[in-house]
Order: C-alpha cells, then structure tokens, then sequence
C-alpha cells in the first residue's frame, strides 16, 4: 500500500539512512544479540525523541493518573512509555497507557490544516493494530504485575472514542496527555474533552506546535488553552516537540 507522510530531509540524509536500512537488515549480528545493539542503527533524531520521552516521563512520576496518546501510528511512544514505567516505577500498575488512532491516517483534514496534508495521509500499514498489541504485550510481560494489563489500544476517529472512552472510565485521572494527530479538529474536539481529567502536574505535550507544515495543532491549541496562560517549554533536542505543565 501507499503510505504518505510529509518529510523535509536532505537527499543526503535519505541516502544515510538508506545505508543505515541496508545495513541493519544485512547485518551478521547473532540474532540474540541484535536487539542489544539496535543503538548502532539509531539516528541522532530517533534517540532525540526517547530522550524527550524519557524527559516527559521524569516530570509526572510524583503526578498520579494516566497516560494517554492522541496519535500512535506505528506506536513507538507507547512502547517506550511501557518500557519507561517499567525501569522507572515498574509496580504502578495504576498508570495505564491508552494510545488513540484510526490506523487509516487522517480521517478528514480542515481547512485550517493548510494545503500540505490530505484525507488518508500518515496511515499503516494492513493489520497493524494488531501487529501492534503484539509487541506491546510483549513489553508488558517483561515487567512486574504482567498480569494486569496496563497498555490500550482504541481505534478509530478519537473524536468519537475518546468521550466514549471517558464515560466508561469517569475515573479516569491524566497525568500525561500526548498530542501527535497533527491537524485541526482532532486536537482540538480531544483538548476540550481531557480539560476535566486533568490535575496540577499533569503534562500536556505536542509533536507539532509552531509548524508551518501543520497549523492546525497550533491554532487548535490557541482556541482551547490560548497561547498566554502557560508556558510552552520545548526540549533542547529537537525542534518541535514542546510541552505545558498545567499549574
């Protein structure tokens, strides 16, 4: 199938990459030892982006509630959040980890996403999901209290499963919201429906704010938080994710 993402690298870049690609499947690292080395093949901006995780992570560990992630795609993030709980409070069994995505790409876009992305883009590949569940309970069944499940998947438009969700889960308490749906609608229709499950100390974190290609998650954010209320602080290590602290 054909899979559209928007990207901005070199035909430098690409070419590194490639090689890396390349490498990696051709390697002769021993199969038990290959995923102990899977640093070889990480580019600066991959381990940028676990070290912001690892960054987001520290900041909620005294901050009770649940993580949440509007945008899982190929779900790494919720991989190295459940990797993350389990090195750094691997018996909070209390901190579930539901990722929200249609696993088609962009439902609909509005006309606030400008005219860079289309219906469809940014989608998976067949059975994903699936795929997907797979690893993630993998990851579970390597830390304490495997037996309860702590990792979700909801599939499907968020704007719809998400007040579902909540009204099956009034409990429910977010320390960590995650922010990667990059348009419009979504982003916005979810900040609204979270505001009442947030405490002071939950984070509410963003792929894509302050981006040209995708002026939907910003405008969305100016509609429901407004840009004056908190400070945006974004990591040293990557241009566009940032975050808020509720206060």
């Amino acid at each position: 199938m054909s899979i559209h993402v928007l990207g901005g690298s070199t035909t430098e870049e690409k070419a590194n990459k490639t090689h890396l690609l390349q490498t990696l499947r051709q390697n002769t690292i021993p199969d038990g030892e290959l995923l102990d080395n899977l640093g070889l093949f990480l580019t600066r901006q991959t381990l940028s982006r676990i070290n912001f995780m690892q960054e987001l992570y520290g900041e909620i560990l005294h901050t009770h509630g649940s993580i949440m992630e509007f945008g899982v795609r190929w779900g790494q993030n919720l991989a190295l959040f459940s990797a993350l709980r389990g090195m750094h409070e691997p018996f909070n069994y209390n901190r579930q980890i539901i990722g929200f995505d249609t696993f088609s790409g962009f439902p609909s876009v509005d006309e606030k996403d400008g005219t860079q992305v289309k219906t469809g883009d940014y989608a998976v590949s067949d059975n994903w999901k699936h795929t997907l569940e797979s690893i993630l309970s993998i990851h579970e069944q390597n830390s304490p209290i495997a037996h309860k499940k702590k990792v979700h998947l909801v599939e499907g438009d968020a704007t719809q499963t998400l007040p579902n969700y909540l009204s099956s889960h009034p409990e429910t308490i977010i320390a960590l919201a995650y922010f990667d749906f990059d348009i419009y609608q979504p982003t916005k229709v979810c900040l609204e429906a979270i505001l009442p499950h947030l405490t002071k100390g939950s984070i509410i974190a963003f792929d894509e704010l302050n981006c040209a290609e995708f002026p939907g998650e910003t405008l969305a954010v100016k509609e429901v938080l407004g840009l004056s209320r908190y400070a945006i602080r974004r990591s040293v290590h990557s241009p566009l994710t940032s975050y808020i602290v509720i206060d």
